[in-house]
């Protein structure tokens, strides 16, 4: 018998052997019918593999992140033995599950795929998913993998079998279908009801430039058809709330092949709502003890061999800037922690002096490849909201909980009220891959835990996601059509201290290392601004939006007056523009609202004679008549209330 330990602590004991399906059978036969996967000793586990130890589980359902990866990833493999039997001789590169659908990169030789073929493919799998074919783990030598795909001619999977270790190889089968894969899966194909393929796109093998270029298919499937269609409604408003139409329409942004791929220009429009942005977090920031600092675009090539950043992003990055200097190499940053770091040394540090806390809009360089350009969440150059924070052991959790009032500030400024955390902590059974004592990993690790729970957060626990360098807390927020975006992320950093060498003398006259905080609210500036198009569709909180007000004259006779209005507008810093156009009133409104203006302010003989305005609210119809006076009064309390709700 094994001892099989719930998440509630309670402990259940079962033949030696047992599945995972077999103990939520145990619990309950309507479990056993909606779960998916499980989780052994922090290790996924297919439901239908035997576990021979003691050990604690985990079962996960579709609404669980973890069942939709294996659903999704089962679903990737399912879409595998279609595209073998619909071509033949296609070879397959891999295909993971993401965190909304899957892929499968394909080499499809002789056969051509295009958008024609979505329909037959969807079909095929569905046809497939019917059968209810078992998924089955199979454990194999690496000789005789070598031999199955080799045979099969797949030269792709035969390169990732050579570099994997003899013991440690796995494939999984369904019908005619076998993969080369670790899992988990879902036991069967036929809770698979409802499939899409959403596009095709060019991926070269392994990311690299200079490999066979292959095509990537991308879908999505559901265990109901209702799903399925809530999910296509989402994606219509998906394209409607796309950042890049909404960014060229609002002139915000654009791109310019002359300039490179992956380098946006901010337009004055865009420029000017970025510079709001970077403002008011500016003023949170003074608010909270932050210095600013700037430093260069680029650093010595050994400043990034010293942070270790050389090693991530040196080769595959861009290429070192030679001076006529012997031997002199500079980089792009890929980050703004390293000159940080250099400013900390730029004179003796106290015990007394922390924490020192220095912010920049610091600008770095990646190098992306460009079929992984988009818009702007995936840029070759983008600015970081980059702060860092130098302490001591004993004012970590204090610095965590200030960095969360910040987040939460700017979370409410602009109406993401639908938000999650990640804590990510340690692998506690494999302690050797990370940097610094067990001492301060423990002291971080539970500062986190406790500074979420002290602001009432509920934030999933995840072991394993750690840093190498130390443990983080990450926020994912849900726009208006319910997706997830990374945006938020706190980091205690062991690492860099220590490479650079960092002191302070404590209270005891002996020199210590400071624990280092990274922290970006927005995470960049370019993506962050993507969220926030497609979140509010373009239409902009008051106090961000590029245009406030626009008046719209009934016609020419009182351009002048409409003028008039502007300027007293602009005199309390409301963003106003007249729309001289010789057009009929109502063309203007249709007008002025699809631009998604907030005020619309209707003037003629009536409101010129008495110094007013006829105000019309976006997406409220007509607010009555009112002296210029009162209204920029309305408008300047109604921007302060939203920017000062801290």
């Amino acid at each position: 018998m094994i001892k099989i330990t719930f998440p509630d602590g309670s402990v259940k004991e079962f033949e030696n052997g047992v599945t995972p399906f077999a103990v939520a059978e145990s619990i309950s036969s309507r479990l056993a019918q909606d779960v998916l996967v499980a989780e052994i000793d922090g290790e996924a586990w297919d439901l239908m593999r035997p576990i021979e130890k003691d050990a604690a589980i985990k079962l996960f359902k579709w609404d669980d992140a973890e069942g939709k990866h294996a659903f999704w990833h089962s679903s990737a493999h399912l879409l595998a033995e279609a595209l073998q039997i619909l071509y033949p001789g296609i070879k397959f590169g891999i295909g993971p599950a993401l965190e909304s659908g899957f892929y499968y990169d394909v080499d499809p030789g002789e056969h051509s795929l295009t958008a024609a073929d979505f329909e037959r493919i969807e079909a095929k799998m569905l046809e497939l998913a019917a059968r209810k074919e078992p998924i089955v783990r199979q454990e194999i030598s690496k000789a005789d993998a070598l031999k199955l795909f080799g045979e099969r001619g797949e030269e792709y999977k035969v390169e990732l079998i050579n570099e994997l270790e003899d013991g440690t190889i796995t494939t999984y089968t369904q019908g005619s279908f076998t993969d080369l894969c670790r899992g988990p899966h879902i036991p069967n194909t036929s809770v698979i009801k409802a499939v899409k393929i959403n596009s095709l796109a060019g991926a070269y093998w392994r990311g690299d430039e200079t490999r066979q270029q292959l095509i990537r298919v991308y879908g999505i499937t559901f265990p109901k058809k209702k799903m399925l269609d809530e999910y296509l409604v989402m994606m219509e408003e998906a394209k409607k709330r796309d950042h890049r139409k909404i960014g060229k329409e609002l002139e915000l942004f654009a791109f310019s092949q002359s300039v490179g791929q992956g380098l946006p220009l901010w337009l004055p429009r865009g420029a000017a709502l970025r510079e709001r942005l970077e403002n008011f977090l500016r003023r949170i920031q003074k608010r909270f003890g932050y210095q600013q600092v700037m430093t260069p675009h680029i650093g010595a090539k050994n400043l990034y061999v010293t942070s270790g950043h050389y090693a991530k992003y040196g080769k595959d990055s861009f290429q070192p800037i030679h001076t006529p200097e012997e031997g002199e190499e500079f980089l792009l940053k890929p980050m703004n922690c390293p000159h940080h770091c250099e400013i900390y040394k730029t004179v003796p540090r106290s015990y007394r002096d922390l924490p020192l806390r220095f912010a920049e809009f610091g600008t770095v360089y990646r190098y992306e490849q460009s079929g992984e350009l988009h818009g702007l969440t995936r840029v070759r150059g983008f600015t970081q909201d980059d702060a860092h924070i130098f302490c001591r052991p004993d004012q970590l959790k204090d610095e965590f909980l200030k960095v969360m009032d910040i987040i939460f500030i700017i979370f409410k400024a602009l109406n993401f009220e639908n938000f999650e955390a990640q804590i990510s902590l340690r692998d506690p059974n494999n302690r050797e891959k990370y940097i610094g004592t067990d001492e301060n990993w423990e002291k971080a690790e539970r500062a986190i835990v406790e500074a979420c729970q002290e602001k009432g957060l509920n934030a999933r626990v995840e072991l394993g996601e750690a840093a190498f360098y130390g443990p983080k807390l990450d926020f994912m927020v849900k726009d208006a059509i319910g997706r997830r975006w990374q945006l938020g992320t706190i980091q205690v950093d062991y690492n860099l201290p220590e490479r650079f060498d960092l002191e302070y003398t404590g209270n005891d006259n002996q020199k210590h290392r400071p624990v280092m905080i990274h922290r970006a609210p927005f995470g960049s500036m370019e993506r962050f601004v993507a969220v926030l198009i497609e979140h509010t569709g373009g239409k902009f909180p008051l106090w961000l939006t590029p245009d406030q007000v626009a008046i719209l004259p009934i016609s020419e006779k009182y351009n002048d007056y409409a003028q008039h209005v502007a300027d007293e507008l602009a005199k309390q810093d409301i963003r106003a523009f007249v729309d001289f156009r010789n057009e009929k009133i109502g063309r203007k409104i249709r007008d002025t609202e699809i631009k998604k203006v907030p005020y619309l302010l209707i003037v003629g003989e009536k409101e010129a004679e008495n110094e007013e305005v006829s105000v019309r609210k976006q997406g409220e119809g007509d607010k009555g008549v009112v002296k210029i006076t009162t209204f920029a009064a309305q408008i300047s309390d109604e921007v302060e209330k939203m920017i000062n709700q801290w």
